[in-house]
């Protein structure tokens, strides 16, 4: 809730003086609303109307600090100015009284002051002239609608036009905030889906040439060493062509070399032939069948990483890569050999779990990874499930 100041505003203070000093002009020169033979007039003389006029001046002081007290008191120096001469400045004050109070008053005080002061035109027009049953008295109810429902009305639309331009100020101001927001969670978005690629694209080969390297560095054998240079060259140069890639990709165009195509799963043999010349004893049964492009993209990292994954922690044995497609998703599972250690043969940051389950997450998939114990052993075993009716209904 919004706290009115104490001191009331300049504009007000020289709406106060303005006022005041206008109705001492009009005082000095004479002029009166009424003479003093008006049945009306109670108290005569050209003084007598200087109090209400001082009094309405002292509220619009108050005209915007504490607007319903001036429109009261106001109200009262305006009854009392009518058993005087009358001075047209104590008049246009407390109109602007009538105004300020429906502008800076309370909502309910807005609402309201509109319809009091039009029940009392129609009351002001009908009653006197029900009473003398003359034309002319209806003018008193057009006086008292210039004097009361006017400005009322006047303050009503302004402060209707002044709430809806804060309205529409506040709503700007939430828009920009929501879309500052999208923005950061499309760059967050963004930065994560990179990672991922980035982590997917270079880990693999990075991985083969760090153990092949040390294989190359352990053992005295020339043969030994010439195949595993070839290996590191091999890893190199892919890994080296598949950065390019993301480049172009981060560059959205740069130069005129178009990215190369994203993997599929058509891919998959060549992933476990790599795989194979690595080292690892790969078996791959793939019957993914057709899946939408994003499952698709998916499923083929999630296979990659968890090939890297074996080729740095798996104990010596077969690794088995499986995908199957139901009705309603694709089935991938990667078991790998799970024994003693003394460590891993490539050091590894823990990210790439965290990716093949984001993966799975933003596909509406569930994913997990774990021993298990079996016939043939402990394996280490990946599951993925990625949905692919909603996908395929999305893409429609």
């Amino acid at each position: 809730m919004a706290v009115r100041p104490f001191r009331p505003p300049r504009f007000d203070v020289s709406v106060a003086l303005a006022g005041l000093a206008g109705g001492l002009l009009l005082w000095g020169f004479g002029l009166g609303v009424r003479p003093d033979s008006d049945p009306i007039v109670l108290f005569g003389g050209r003084w007598a109307l200087l109090v209400p006029l001082g009094v309405t001046a002292c509220c619009e002081l108050l005209r915007r600090t504490a607007p319903r007290t001036a429109l009261a008191v106001g109200t009262l120096a305006l009854a009392a100015d009518v058993m005087t001469q009358g001075s047209i400045a104590t008049i246009v004050m407390y109109t602007d009284l009538m105004y300020a109070a429906v502008v800076y008053g309370s909502p309910a005080t807005a609402r309201r002051l509109p319809w009091i002061t039009g029940v009392l035109t129609l009351a002001g027009m009908l009653v006197p002239y029900a009473v003398y049953r003359v034309p002319e008295a209806l003018l008193i109810g057009l006086v008292v609608g210039a004097v009361t429902f006017a400005p009322a009305s006047t303050g009503l639309i302004v402060r209707n036009h002044r709430d809806a331009a804060v309205a529409a100020r506040l709503q700007a101001e939430q828009t920009a905030l929501l879309a500052e927001m999208d923005r950061v969670q499309a760059v967050t978005a963004e930065r994560s889906r990179m990672a991922r690629e980035l982590h997917d694209l270079v880990a693999n080969h990075l991985s083969a040439i760090a153990i092949h390297s040390t294989a190359a560095l352990s053992l005295d054998d020339p043969a030994t060493s010439k195949d595993a240079l070839a290996v590191i060259r091999e890893n190199s140069v892919q890994g080296l062509s598949e950065m390019r890639r993301l480049i172009g990709i981060l560059r959205d165009g740069a130069d005129d070399r178009e990215p190369a195509a994203t993997p599929t799963l058509d891919g998959l043999g060549g992933l476990a032939d790599n795989a194979r010349a690595n080292g690892l004893d790969v078996a791959l049964d793939a019957e993914p069948g057709a899946v939408p492009a994003p499952v698709e993209l998916a499923a083929y990292r999630i296979v990659q990483e968890s090939l890297t994954n074996a080729l740095k922690h798996a104990a010596p044995g077969r690794v088995s890569v499986s995908l199957h497609r139901s009705p309603d998703a694709l089935e991938i599972r990667v078991t790998s050999p799970y024994g003693d250690r003394d460590g891993p043969r490539a050091p590894g940051s823990g990210a790439g779990l965290v990716g093949m389950r984001e993966r799975a997450a933003l596909l509406d998939g569930s994913f997990g990874a774990g021993p298990e114990g079996g016939p043939e052993g402990t394996l280490w075993v990946v599951r993925a499930t990625l949905p692919v009716t909603d996908v395929e209904q999305g893409e429609m």
